[in-house]
């Protein structure tokens, strides 16, 4: 299939995102877009590339353009592709006004 040959590193994080890179064979980078930029989900899919949900490609690595450089937030449910609700943010109670 198109998607032999395609390299997934393994996950990485940081505290707000989890990371992985995936290496694109020299034919799959072959059609890579002439100029290098961030490809949309759909575009990177069509390559082959093949992981759960909810991963965005933010980087364009530009010494290594068949190396793209992936993220989602950490909690994300990768069934989904739905990122986990923002902590709740509290209003501030107002304070008493002392009489």
């Amino acid at each position: 299939t198109m998607a032999d040959g395609i390299e997934y590193s393994e996950k990485y994080e940081d505290g707000t995102f989890e990371y992985r890179h995936v290496i694109l064979p020299r034919e799959i980078a072959k059609k890579l877009p002439e100029q290098p930029r961030i490809l949309k989900e759909d575009e990177w899919r069509a390559l082959g590339v093949q992981q759960s949900r909810g991963w965005v490609h933010y980087e364009v690595h530009k010494p290594e353009p068949h190396v793209l450089l992936f993220r989602r937030p950490l909690g994300t449910d990768p069934r989904t592709g739905k990122a986990p609700a923002p902590e709740a943010v509290k209003p501030q109670a107002k304070p008493a006004v002392a009489k």
